[in-house]
């Protein structure tokens, strides 16, 4: 029979000399397997522990509870949030009341791709948008995330270097493994029918699809947020507020320097 991984989180209630080699010993004594240790937050630390059975963590638990220089936090099987904790070290804010709302400031791009890549990974269908100001990061991230996921991007709409909106694909871009980028403001304020017609294909298709500005793309379509798996704000730092009229702003600042053009 194989081991099961498992995360384990505690804070430190007493920092003292050897405690982090007092529990490493008790996972020893155990036979429970440690493969990855790191600080998550303030004063916690958290584990990547492998077991044989769920006795030796009944055990463990036990064990932990009765210790006054920790307090156990968490003792689970590993979500994708526990795993990326212990890669960077920090866990990735999430909104209180909206749990599929996840947020990010610039200087955490690395731990960003790695989220993003993570979700690329998994099969079927899976929508996700991306909030931000201009320049702080969303489209890079997006581009730097599919290349971890080994996904092929292709962009619906955009204006990285030009204004583009495709109004169809070719055969061999409609594939399940490709990874479909949309300016929801683009396409909502700049497209025509048969780009929209386009959209709704891709929409059906079982492949990952990243909005950019997904406010403003709800707001003149047939979708709504409540649509979205995902929702990731990215912001230059912690206070910053996404204003869209801001957006707008630069954008037509950019139209005027660059022209669009629609490609098939």
């Amino acid at each position: 029979m194989g081991k099961t991984e498992w995360y384990l989180e505690y804070e430190i209630q007493k920092n003292r000399p050897g405690l982090l080699g007092d529990i490493s010993s008790l996972l020893g004594m155990l036979s429970i397997n440690i493969v990855t240790i790191n600080g998550v937050d303030e004063g916690r630390r958290g584990l990547l522990i492998l077991a044989k059975n769920n006795e030796q963590i009944v055990r463990l638990e036990s064990i932990l509870q009765t210790m006054d220089t920790i307090k156990l936090i968490k003792l689970r099987e590993p979500k994708l949030r526990d795993r990326l904790a212990v890669r960077h070290g920090r866990y990735i804010q999430r909104d209180a009341d909206d749990k599929k709302t996840f947020r990010f400031v610039r200087d955490e791009l690395g731990l960003l791709v790695d989220f993003m890549a993570e979700l690329f990974k998994q099969e079927g269908h899976k929508l996700i948008g991306i909030r931000g100001m201009p320049r702080v990061g969303k489209t890079e991230s997006i581009v730097a995330s599919s290349v971890c996921a080994n996904k092929r991007w292709l962009f619906v709409s955009s204006t990285l270097l030009k204004q583009t909106i495709r109004s169809q694909l070719i055969h061999d871009e409609y594939n399940e493994n490709n990874l479909f980028i949309i300016d929801g403001i683009v396409s909502s304020r700049r497209a025509n029918e048969r780009h929209w017609q386009l959209i709704r294909e891709i929409m059906h298709m079982n492949a990952v699809k990243v909005v950019e500005h997904p406010d403003i793309f709800v707001e003149n379509t047939e979708y709504s947020i409540e649509d979205f798996d995902y929702i990731i704000e990215l912001r230059n730092d912690p206070e910053e507020e996404i204003k869209y009229d801001i957006v707008d702003k630069t954008r037509m600042l950019s139209e005027s320097d660059f022209g669009g053009f629609d490609f098939s």
